[in-house]
């Protein structure tokens, strides 16, 4: 049985069409079936175009983090694994790289990768008589902020309907543990293993000392509430998507029903490796 191997990519990035060109060579051989997006086509003449009702067995996407991102929203909850190939710098979430594209396809196309099941969170929006508005699916982080003012704002957080606290600063990031080493992390969030579920909370520049990053249960119903009136507010979603948000609304976030299935194909030990390599983590090396 061929493998469908769904192909979605970024044309930013160097070598892409590159890549293209080794998919299509070495799939005959491989039995993989390619189904690439309609914006890479030109460059993949022999491949089915790829659609959100395509049946795929395991999604690539040829980029860096922002493109796996959009990947997973491409599949939009359904369970097949994503493989991401980077053709970036930091690469955090991608697993294989362009120098071992034979050995990733090899990978891929015998089912021999390892499938890590991580959380998302949903998210959507109620305004002040109790309509939604809008819903999202984070892999990474939902984060309410301040636009183009220098502001703080004024929030109020609740969990499962007890308040939890009351904010004062630029924003507040509720993040994944996978997106516990993106946004969060640089407000000054702990590191999550992937695989943990939670939900952390991370105030941004938060104006007192006393507020600090809160890890909740994966269970955790979290609201936001703006406490006074303010202009110039918005919902950011993973860092691509979102929307704006008023005084009156209720930003609503909790633990989706569908995780994402994230493909290591690299054959390495993925996340400390990764903290390692990629941000430098666990001190200075050993000097001589």
């Amino acid at each position: 049985m061929r493998t469908r191997l769904g192909v979605l990519g970024h044309r930013g990035y160097e070598g892409v069409q590159d890549v293209l060109a080794e998919l299509q060579r070495l799939s005959p051989q491989l039995g993989l079936s390619l189904f690439v997006e309609r914006g890479l086509l030109d460059d993949a003449r022999d491949a089915a175009p790829l659609t959100e009702e395509t049946e795929l067995d395991v999604l690539l996407t040829l980029g860096g983090d922002g493109t796996f991102l959009r990947g997973a929203r491409f599949l939009r909850g359904r369970q097949i694994p994503i493989a991401g190939l980077n053709l970036g710098r930091l690469g955090f979430l991608t697993s294989g790289s362009r120098d071992h594209l034979g050995s990733s396809l090899h990978c891929i196309a015998r089912g021999g990768f390892v499938v890590e099941k991580r959380m998302t969170l949903q998210a959507h929006v109620t305004d002040g008589v109790g309509r939604d508005h809008y819903g999202w699916t984070a892999v990474n982080d939902v984060v309410l902020h301040k636009g183009g003012f220098a502001r703080v704002l004024q929030l109020r957080a609740t969990v499962d309907g007890e308040e939890v606290a009351r904010y004062s600063a630029d924003g507040v990031i509720a993040a994944t543990p996978t997106g516990s080493t993106a946004y969060s992390l640089s407000a000054g969030g702990p590191v999550i293993v992937p695989t943990v579920e939670s939900i952390l909370l991370t105030p941004v520049s938060p104006h007192t000392l006393a507020m600090r990053p809160l890890v909740l249960p994966p269970t955790a119903k979290l609201t936001l509430e703006v406490m006074r009136e303010a202009t110039e507010l918005l919902i950011t979603v993973d860092g691509q998507v979102g929307a704006t948000f008023s005084a009156g609304e209720t930003l609503h976030v909790q633990r989706s029903p569908n995780p994402i299935l994230v493909a290591r194909i690299d054959g390495e030990g993925f996340f400390f490796s990764r903290l390692r390599e990629k941000l430098g983590w666990g001190g200075l090396a050993d000097r001589d």
